[in-house]
Protein backbone atom coordinates (compact mmCIF):
# COMPACT_ATOMS: atom_id res chain seq x y z
CA UNK A 1 0.00 0.00 0.00
CA UNK A 2 1.27 3.47 -0.95
CA UNK A 3 1.25 6.23 1.66
CA UNK A 4 1.57 10.01 1.28
CA UNK A 5 2.30 12.28 4.25
CA UNK A 6 0.90 15.82 4.01
CA UNK A 7 1.99 18.05 6.89
CA UNK A 8 1.83 21.68 7.89
CA UNK A 9 5.04 23.52 8.82
CA UNK A 10 4.61 23.58 12.60
CA UNK A 11 7.31 22.07 14.80
CA UNK A 12 4.94 19.53 16.35
CA UNK A 13 3.71 18.40 12.94
CA UNK A 14 7.26 18.06 11.60
CA UNK A 15 8.18 15.79 14.50
CA UNK A 16 5.14 13.60 13.87
CA UNK A 17 5.93 13.45 10.14
CA UNK A 18 9.51 12.40 10.86
CA UNK A 19 8.24 9.62 13.15
CA UNK A 20 5.81 8.48 10.46
CA UNK A 21 8.54 8.27 7.82
CA UNK A 22 10.80 6.33 10.18
CA UNK A 23 8.13 3.79 11.16
CA UNK A 24 6.74 3.36 7.64
CA UNK A 25 10.22 2.59 6.29
CA UNK A 26 10.37 -0.33 8.73
CA UNK A 27 7.26 -1.94 7.21
CA UNK A 28 6.16 -3.14 3.79
CA UNK A 29 4.29 0.11 3.27
CA UNK A 30 5.63 2.42 0.55
CA UNK A 31 5.99 6.20 0.69
CA UNK A 32 4.47 7.63 -2.51
CA UNK A 33 3.40 11.26 -2.67
CA UNK A 34 2.29 11.09 -6.31
CA UNK A 35 -0.02 8.07 -6.46
CA UNK A 36 -0.97 7.21 -2.87
CA UNK A 37 -3.69 4.89 -1.65
CA UNK A 38 -3.73 6.60 1.76
CA UNK A 39 -3.01 10.26 2.51
CA UNK A 40 -2.02 10.98 6.11
CA UNK A 41 -2.46 14.63 7.04
CA UNK A 42 -0.55 16.00 10.03
CA UNK A 43 -1.79 19.22 11.56
CA UNK A 44 -5.46 20.13 11.76
CA UNK A 45 -8.56 20.59 9.65
CA UNK A 46 -6.88 23.31 7.59
CA UNK A 47 -4.10 20.89 6.67
CA UNK A 48 -6.63 18.29 5.61
CA UNK A 49 -8.46 20.87 3.49
CA UNK A 50 -5.18 21.65 1.73
CA UNK A 51 -4.51 17.94 1.16
CA UNK A 52 -8.04 17.47 -0.19
CA UNK A 53 -7.50 20.13 -2.85
CA UNK A 54 -3.98 18.92 -3.57
CA UNK A 55 -5.26 15.40 -4.37
CA UNK A 56 -8.64 16.47 -5.74
CA UNK A 57 -8.08 14.63 -9.03
CA UNK A 58 -7.57 11.31 -7.19
CA UNK A 59 -10.52 11.26 -4.79
CA UNK A 60 -11.83 7.96 -6.15
CA UNK A 61 -8.48 6.25 -5.54
CA UNK A 62 -7.49 7.53 -2.09
CA UNK A 63 -8.61 7.57 1.53
CA UNK A 64 -7.56 10.17 4.07
CA UNK A 65 -6.33 9.76 7.65
CA UNK A 66 -5.89 12.80 9.89
CA UNK A 67 -3.48 13.27 12.79
CA UNK A 68 -4.12 16.43 14.80
CA UNK A 69 -1.23 18.15 16.51
CA UNK A 70 -3.34 20.84 18.17
CA UNK A 71 -7.01 20.98 19.08
CA UNK A 72 -9.41 18.19 18.13
CA UNK A 73 -10.48 18.57 14.52
CA UNK A 74 -13.53 17.32 12.68
CA UNK A 75 -11.43 15.50 10.09
CA UNK A 76 -8.61 14.27 12.32
CA UNK A 77 -9.15 11.15 14.43
CA UNK A 78 -5.63 10.43 15.68
CA UNK A 79 -3.48 12.28 18.20
CA UNK A 80 0.20 13.05 17.76
CA UNK A 81 1.19 10.47 20.40
CA UNK A 82 -0.61 7.63 18.59
CA UNK A 83 1.68 7.24 15.58
CA UNK A 84 2.61 3.61 16.37
CA UNK A 85 -1.04 2.62 16.70
CA UNK A 86 -1.84 4.28 13.37
CA UNK A 87 1.01 2.49 11.58
CA UNK A 88 -0.25 -0.81 12.97
CA UNK A 89 -3.72 -0.03 11.57
CA UNK A 90 -2.18 0.77 8.18
CA UNK A 91 -0.24 -2.48 8.14
CA UNK A 92 -3.45 -4.43 8.83
CA UNK A 93 -5.62 -2.31 6.53
CA UNK A 94 -8.52 -4.17 4.89
CA UNK A 95 -10.00 -1.27 2.91
CA UNK A 96 -12.59 -0.07 5.41
CA UNK A 97 -13.76 3.50 4.82
CA UNK A 98 -16.42 6.12 5.52
CA UNK A 99 -17.35 8.76 2.94
CA UNK A 100 -18.83 12.24 3.14
CA UNK A 101 -20.67 14.41 0.57
CA UNK A 102 -19.01 17.27 -1.28
CA UNK A 103 -20.31 20.48 -2.86
CA UNK A 104 -20.22 21.21 -6.59
CA UNK A 105 -19.86 24.93 -7.29
CA UNK A 106 -20.22 26.39 -10.78
CA UNK A 107 -19.42 30.08 -11.29
CA UNK A 108 -20.61 31.72 -14.52
CA UNK A 109 -19.07 35.08 -15.40
CA UNK A 110 -20.47 38.08 -17.22
CA UNK A 111 -19.09 39.34 -20.52
CA UNK A 112 -16.81 36.43 -21.47
CA UNK A 113 -19.26 33.46 -21.28
CA UNK A 114 -16.69 31.54 -19.24
CA UNK A 115 -17.26 29.48 -16.11
CA UNK A 116 -15.35 27.69 -13.35
CA UNK A 117 -16.33 24.39 -11.75
CA UNK A 118 -15.00 23.90 -8.22
CA UNK A 119 -15.35 21.19 -5.59
CA UNK A 120 -15.67 22.18 -1.92
CA UNK A 121 -15.28 20.05 1.19
CA UNK A 122 -16.50 22.60 3.75
CA UNK A 123 -18.33 25.53 2.22
CA UNK A 124 -18.61 28.27 -0.35
CA UNK A 125 -19.50 31.89 0.43
CA UNK A 126 -20.50 34.87 -1.68
CA UNK A 127 -20.07 38.39 -0.31
CA UNK A 128 -19.84 41.97 -1.55
CA UNK A 129 -17.02 43.63 0.39
CA UNK A 130 -17.85 47.30 -0.19
CA UNK A 131 -21.63 47.48 0.26
CA UNK A 132 -24.79 45.42 0.66
CA UNK A 133 -25.03 42.35 -1.54
CA UNK A 134 -28.23 41.99 -3.52
CA UNK A 135 -29.05 38.72 -5.27
CA UNK A 136 -31.96 36.67 -6.53
CA UNK A 137 -32.12 33.14 -5.11
CA UNK A 138 -33.49 30.19 -7.09
CA UNK A 139 -34.11 26.68 -5.74
CA UNK A 140 -34.40 23.89 -8.29
CA UNK A 141 -34.83 26.49 -11.01
CA UNK A 142 -37.72 28.29 -9.27
CA UNK A 143 -37.42 31.81 -7.86
CA UNK A 144 -37.34 31.77 -4.03
CA UNK A 145 -36.38 35.22 -2.74
CA UNK A 146 -34.49 38.45 -3.32
CA UNK A 147 -31.66 38.57 -0.79
CA UNK A 148 -30.09 41.68 0.69
CA UNK A 149 -27.36 41.49 3.30
CA UNK A 150 -23.68 40.78 3.84
CA UNK A 151 -23.68 37.48 1.96
CA UNK A 152 -24.53 33.80 1.89
CA UNK A 153 -22.79 30.66 3.15
CA UNK A 154 -23.48 27.37 1.39
CA UNK A 155 -22.05 24.40 3.28
CA UNK A 156 -21.76 20.63 3.24
CA UNK A 157 -22.83 18.59 6.30
CA UNK A 158 -19.21 18.28 7.47
CA UNK A 159 -18.74 21.99 6.78
CA UNK A 160 -21.82 22.79 8.86
CA UNK A 161 -19.62 22.90 11.98
CA UNK A 162 -17.24 25.47 10.45
CA UNK A 163 -18.08 28.99 9.20
CA UNK A 164 -21.72 27.99 8.77
CA UNK A 165 -22.11 27.48 12.52
CA UNK A 166 -20.54 30.85 13.31
CA UNK A 167 -23.18 32.64 11.20
CA UNK A 168 -26.09 30.83 12.83
CA UNK A 169 -26.46 27.73 10.66
CA UNK A 170 -27.53 24.32 11.92
CA UNK A 171 -25.19 21.37 12.49
CA UNK A 172 -26.01 18.51 10.09
CA UNK A 173 -24.90 14.91 10.49
CA UNK A 174 -22.83 14.01 7.37
CA UNK A 175 -24.93 10.88 6.90
CA UNK A 176 -27.36 13.23 5.15
CA UNK A 177 -26.55 14.12 1.54
CA UNK A 178 -27.65 17.74 1.82
CA UNK A 179 -26.43 21.29 1.43
CA UNK A 180 -27.23 24.15 3.79
CA UNK A 181 -27.84 27.78 2.83
CA UNK A 182 -27.28 30.28 5.65
CA UNK A 183 -27.78 34.02 5.36
CA UNK A 184 -25.05 36.34 6.61
CA UNK A 185 -26.51 39.45 8.27
CA UNK A 186 -29.60 39.66 6.05
CA UNK A 187 -31.66 42.86 5.95
CA UNK A 188 -35.25 42.39 7.07
CA UNK A 189 -37.59 45.40 7.31
CA UNK A 190 -40.76 46.79 5.69
CA UNK A 191 -38.98 47.13 2.35
CA UNK A 192 -36.68 44.10 2.23
CA UNK A 193 -37.66 40.65 3.44
CA UNK A 194 -35.84 37.29 3.35
CA UNK A 195 -36.64 33.94 4.93
CA UNK A 196 -34.15 34.74 7.69
CA UNK A 197 -33.49 31.07 8.54
CA UNK A 198 -31.04 28.43 7.29
CA UNK A 199 -32.33 26.27 4.44
CA UNK A 200 -31.42 22.60 4.04
CA UNK A 201 -31.72 21.24 0.51
CA UNK A 202 -31.84 17.51 -0.28
CA UNK A 203 -29.67 15.71 -2.80
CA UNK A 204 -32.09 16.20 -5.72
CA UNK A 205 -32.39 19.99 -5.32
CA UNK A 206 -29.94 22.71 -6.24
CA UNK A 207 -29.37 26.40 -5.59
CA UNK A 208 -28.62 29.24 -7.99
CA UNK A 209 -27.58 32.71 -6.86
CA UNK A 210 -27.75 35.62 -9.33
CA UNK A 211 -26.09 38.68 -7.81
CA UNK A 212 -27.17 42.13 -8.90
CA UNK A 213 -24.77 43.60 -11.44
CA UNK A 214 -22.51 46.14 -9.79
CA UNK A 215 -19.42 45.99 -7.63
CA UNK A 216 -17.50 42.75 -7.92
CA UNK A 217 -18.56 40.02 -5.53
CA UNK A 218 -16.09 37.79 -3.72
CA UNK A 219 -16.67 34.04 -3.87
CA UNK A 220 -14.83 31.55 -1.67
CA UNK A 221 -14.67 27.77 -1.96
CA UNK A 222 -12.85 26.41 1.08
CA UNK A 223 -9.46 28.10 0.84
CA UNK A 224 -9.89 29.38 -2.75
CA UNK A 225 -11.01 32.97 -3.41
CA UNK A 226 -12.48 34.36 -6.63
CA UNK A 227 -12.62 38.15 -6.96
CA UNK A 228 -12.29 40.96 -9.53
CA UNK A 229 -14.48 39.13 -12.05
CA UNK A 230 -18.13 40.20 -12.56
CA UNK A 231 -20.31 37.19 -11.77
CA UNK A 232 -23.45 36.24 -13.65
CA UNK A 233 -24.55 33.37 -11.40
CA UNK A 234 -23.30 30.71 -9.00
CA UNK A 235 -24.87 27.25 -8.86
CA UNK A 236 -24.54 24.80 -5.96
CA UNK A 237 -25.48 21.13 -5.71
CA UNK A 238 -24.38 17.92 -4.02
CA UNK A 239 -21.49 16.44 -5.98
CA UNK A 240 -21.42 12.93 -7.35
CA UNK A 241 -17.90 12.74 -5.92
CA UNK A 242 -17.24 12.07 -2.24
CA UNK A 243 -14.29 12.18 0.13
CA UNK A 244 -13.33 8.91 1.85
CA UNK A 245 -11.57 8.36 5.16
CA UNK A 246 -9.89 5.16 6.31
CA UNK A 247 -12.21 3.97 9.05
CA UNK A 248 -9.75 2.46 11.50
CA UNK A 249 -11.17 4.46 14.38
CA UNK A 250 -13.48 7.09 12.96
CA UNK A 251 -14.90 9.20 15.80
CA UNK A 252 -18.70 9.21 16.04
CA UNK A 253 -20.02 12.53 14.69
CA UNK A 254 -21.97 13.78 17.70
CA UNK A 255 -19.12 12.84 20.03
CA UNK A 256 -16.88 14.93 17.79
CA UNK A 257 -19.33 17.85 18.01
CA UNK A 258 -19.62 17.57 21.79
CA UNK A 259 -15.87 17.31 22.27
CA UNK A 260 -15.16 20.33 20.07
CA UNK A 261 -17.83 22.76 21.24
CA UNK A 262 -18.89 21.63 24.71
CA UNK A 263 -15.83 19.82 26.02
CA UNK A 264 -17.61 18.05 28.85
CA UNK A 265 -16.84 14.48 29.82
CA UNK A 266 -19.13 11.86 28.40
CA UNK A 267 -21.43 10.03 30.84
CA UNK A 268 -22.92 6.59 30.39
Amino acid sequence: MRIAIFSNKGDASRKVSAALYDLINKTDLVIDGLNPDIVITVGGDGTLLSAFHHYIDRLKQIRFVGIHTGHLGFYTDWRDYEVKELINSLVHDDGQSVSYPLLDVKVDYLNDNQSDSILALNESTIKRPTNTMQANIFIKGEFFESFRGDGLCISTPTGSTAYNKSVGGAIINPKFDAIQVTEIASINNRVFRTIGSPLILPEDEWLRVEPETGDNDVVTCDQLTISDRPIKSISYRISQQRISFAQYRHTQFWKRVSGSFIGEEQHD
